[in-house]
């Protein structure tokens, strides 16, 4: 068990982690990655490689209890483990302390850092980097250096002559590689399910993860403690059929939320937006996820069966979560990179606009009134992650929602209908159990109705 860290964003964590576990399962293991922070996207080149559900260790949308739990849970019965960091190590919620940081996640599991290095400008000056690494907090134990974008073999030499005093095992060493590119866009990389020669840059990247790493040392880290299973959950009750729209334009989900979903009585019916001619049968609640409505604005505006189904189980009431992406959809039109508007929904008085600037980051968001997910007063955690804006505000909106400092401005944002919530909040269930509760209490309220008016 290891957690895969870097110095900074950009250095090669995620070339790193899809080599190690690349190279791990060809060797026919049974490996379990996880992912620290909120991120959607990287979990899903680790579960395709590794064919399990790669999971998230947040804090802030869930809890230090809840992550050591999750970590239990899912390492049962695995050979190795592995945990992909986020940012540099010891980079946090905020620049006071290292909260939700990598170093937090490996402190909390006492777990060893393997420490990605970006080599590309730097020789003698890698050994200060490293010593500072090491020495900033002496809680957080460093196994190892990888050494990424190595150049010629002479650099290599200066490289390994600037950190022999250190006495700091080299774990990896990369030379650059101009053949293993992943594809990125305005979110980050682009998803597993568009990338057309995958699988071709999975067998690089295990090669590299079979020639590149000090195997020896590595898998004494890799390989699982025995830790104590956690506890069975309840037997649900009667499933509840969950429509959940997942394909191209849909696919920023947190397996734990569908886990939870499912062990609450959830019987999970994915659909495409994109390519299904309408909803599945006998529904009783729409769940819409984030993801990139924006680049598949054409394919989801022309789809007009799919809308037509939509609005009619709005219309009906059937309870409706729509999170960022799916706020989007809800909309009356999505506006593109190139300014073209492409009608949606239409569910929601609004306009999903894209433009340049990010929204991202940690959000408290306090409800405003009752919703199908929360009480009026209740607060919860989320974090937000796009590039659109709506073109107005809502009259009676559903959050008021600041940032993770204090002094962050307070904004108003988010849509309710008597149905529908609808927010640019990403909300992780973890320790947050009463929101699908609740969302599904509307939902078989809606079941119990329908069958007395039928």
């Amino acid at each position: 068990m290891v957690v895969v860290a870097g110095e900074r964003s950009g250095v090669g964590k995620t070339t790193v982690t899809l080599a190690l576990l690349a190279s791990l399962c060809r060797r026919q293991h049974l490996v379990q990655s996880f992912k620290v922070g909120p991120d959607y996207i990287d979990p899903m080149f680790h579960q395709h490689v590794t064919g399990r559900a790669c999971r998230n260790l947040d804090p802030v949308l869930t809890s230090e209890t809840y992550i050591q739990q999750c970590f239990a849970r899912h390492t049962q019965g695995i050979d190795y483990a592995l945990v992909e960091g986020v940012m540099g190590l010891f980079d946090g919620a905020s620049g006071k302390d290292d909260w939700a940081s990598t170093a937090h996640i490996a402190r909390l599991l006492d777990l060893p850092v393997l420490l990605v290095l970006d080599c590309s400008r730097l020789s003698r000056s890698v050994a200060a980097i490293a010593h500072g690494y090491r020495s900033f907090d002496p809680r957080v134990r460093l196994a190892g250096v990888v050494l990424n974008r190595v150049g010629s073999d002479r650099h290599l030499e200066l490289l390994k002559d600037a950190l022999e005093p250190l006495q700091l095992p080299i774990l990896g060493i990369l030379r650059r590689q101009d053949n293993i590119t992943i594809p990125d866009r305005h979110l980050g990389l682009v998803p597993t399910a568009e990338i057309s020669q995958l699988d071709t840059l999975i067998d690089r990247l295990a090669i590299l993860g079979d020639t590149c790493f000090d195997w020896e040392h590595l898998l004494p880290l890799l390989k699982l403690k025995s830790s104590p299973t956690p506890p069975t959950p309840p037997t649900p009750p009667t499933p509840l059929r969950l429509a959940v729209a997942r394909d191209r334009a849909f696919s920023f989900y947190y397996q734990d939320n569908f886990d939870i979903l499912t062990a609450l009585g959830a019987e999970l019916v994915f659909w495409s937006p994109l390519a299904d001619s309408g909803l599945p049968k006998n529904i009783q609640g729409l769940y819409f996820g984030g993801g990139f409505p924006e680049v598949f604005a054409q394919q989801l505006a022309e789809n007009h069966l799919a809308l037509e189904a939509v609005r009619a189980a709005l219309q009906v009431g059937i309870p409706t979560y729509a999170e960022c992406g799916g706020l989007m959809y809800l909309s009356q039109q999505i506006v593109d990179f190139a300014g073209q508007s492409w009608s949606m929904v239409g569910a929601i008085a609004t306009t999903a606009v894209m433009g340049l600037h990010l929204t991202l980051g940690y959000r408290q968001a306090t409800a405003l009134q009752n919703s199908s997910l929360l009480s009026a007063g209740s607060v919860v955690w989320g974090h937000e992650f796009h590039r659109s804006h709506l073109s107005t505000t809502p009259t009676h909106p559903l959050f008021q929602v600041r940032g993770y400092d204090s002094v962050s401005p307070i904004i108003l944002e988010g849509w309710r209908s008597h149905n529908i919530h609808a927010s640019y909040i990403h909300l992780h269930f973890g320790e947050q159990s009463h929101i699908p509760e609740r969302f599904l209490q509307y939902c078989r309220q809606f079941c119990e109705s329908s069958r007395v008016e039928s």
